[in-house]
């Protein structure tokens, strides 16, 4: 029931800004409204725009990525891969029917992956970048946005350390590292219940634990072995084999490092829709964001 409740919560946000934009523009500012929730301004420019580029930029190389991966639908760990080789992850066909092969499990994959009516590769047209099997050209426009997302990553980082977003707004406080206080926090986000009120003005725990692993685990590690798969870049920087164990294990992990976005982003947009998605629009579009109305015993 909570679920079709937060759908009603963001169903009536839409009739708020459909009404809004047919009346006079109202005052942000909370004294001038002092009969709803306050306006406040919580995300600053140089957060949102790195938000969009970095969207943008992991959109186009998950893309781009599963067109190179077609090239050779089979990941392994070590030094080695080929045909003949054990892998640990494969996706194929076997006549018109399609297959994600683990280790000894296998899964029927029919119509999403590995066969469907117009293709008989792993990832079908419809999530490829070309959308028709192109090594070089997958490979051009995954290297492009890899720079893009590098460049945007180290200015955002700088800015975050010189301007304090990330102690002030991504650090968690000595009372959010207690396990049980995220322990709480896990349960409130399983019952649908998210912050209200001035408890919403910043990131919550799991959003602090979710923001801080994506720039400080997974993209530097999607860098690195995107780096350690080059052998122009081996030349130069040959201890990176040695780090991940062959260029076929750094494959296996860039992967998996793909998989963990995908899985990321999935869970970020149904907590946005969830949360009420026009407000939450708004905030990574202008900045202001409208704080939800606490709840009683919570103000």
């Amino acid at each position: 029931m909570r679920f079709w409740r937060y759908v009603a919560l963001s169903t009536g946000q839409l009739v708020e800004v459909a009404v809004g934009a047919l009346g006079p523009a109202v005052d942000p500012r909370e004294d001038a409204v002092p009969e709803r929730a306050a306006l406040v301004y919580r995300t600053r420019l140089p957060v949102r725009i790195w938000h969009w580029i970095n969207a943008l930029c992991i959109l186009v190389m998950l893309m781009s990525g599963a067109t190179i991966f077609n090239a050779h639908p089979r990941l392994y760990w070590g030094a080695y891969g080929a045909n003949p080789d054990s892998a640990w992850l494969e996706i194929g066909n076997q006549g018109q029917r399609g297959f994600l092969r683990i280790g000894e499990l296998e899964i029927g994959t029919t119509g999403l992956l590995g066969w469907t009516e117009h293709s008989t590769r792993a990832f079908p047209p419809l999530v490829t970048i070309p959308n028709y099997y192109s090594l070089a050209e997958g490979r051009q426009w995954h290297f492009f946005f890899a720079w893009v997302l590098v460049i945007s990553a180290l200015a955002y980082l700088v800015y975050a350390l010189l301007s304090g977003h990330l102690r002030r707004n991504l650090g968690l406080s000595r009372e959010e590292r207690r396990l049980s206080h995220i322990w709480h926090d896990i349960k409130q986000h399983a019952r649908l219940r998210f912050p209200t009120g001035e408890a919403a003005r910043g990131y919550n725990p799991l959003q602090k634990m979710a923001y801080l692993g994506v720039i400080l685990v997974v993209l530097p590690l999607v860098v690195l072995t995107g780096m350690t798969m080059s052998p122009t870049l081996n030349a130069a920087f040959p201890w990176l084999l040695d780090i991940f164990g062959g260029r076929q294990s750094a494959r296996s992990i860039h992967f998996l490092c793909a998989a963990a976005f995908c899985a990321f982003i999935l869970v970020h947009l149904v907590m946005v829709v969830l949360a009420g998605p026009f407000n939450e629009l708004r905030s990574m579009t202008t900045g202001w964001y409208r704080l939800p109305p606490a709840r009683k015993g919570e103000e």
